[in-house]
């Protein structure tokens, strides 16, 4: 007879105090540090790694308060095997313009090598 209990993260997003502290996209982490975007669950065997390359205004009516969003985006489906040094966790490599594209083809190839 197995018993099932729920894993660190079904606690740990359940828990309304730490709930709050992430940003959940398609209900995984998504932490953006400057122009870093980190999205993905570090038990599974891959994650997702977004560097920002360059950014752009949008365009306003007043320029001056004018937003910046993220433009071009280098992509990265990296292992989360830290045995591995940081070069060879770098599984896949690609670039995309905008945060949108960039997480949803990100996302695509995130569950297609984590279901392998």
């Amino acid at each position: 007879m197995s018993v099932t209990t729920p894993e660190k993260a079904d606690i740990i997003l359940s828990d309304p105090s730490l709930k709050d502290k992430f940003t959940l996209y398609r209900g995984k982490p998504l932490v953006r540090s400057n122009n870093m975007i980190c999205y993905g669950d570090m038990r599974e065997k891959y994650i997702l790694f977004i560097m920002i390359l360059t950014s752009k205004k949008l365009e306003t009516p007043d320029p001056n308060t004018a937003p910046e969003v993220p433009d071009m985006m280098l992509v990265q489906i990296l292992d989360t095997d830290k045995s591995k040094p940081s070069h060879e966790r770098v599984v896949k490599q690609f670039e995309k313009n905008g945060l949108y594209d960039a997480l949803d083809i990100g996302n695509i190839w995130l569950d297609k090598l984590n279901a392998e």
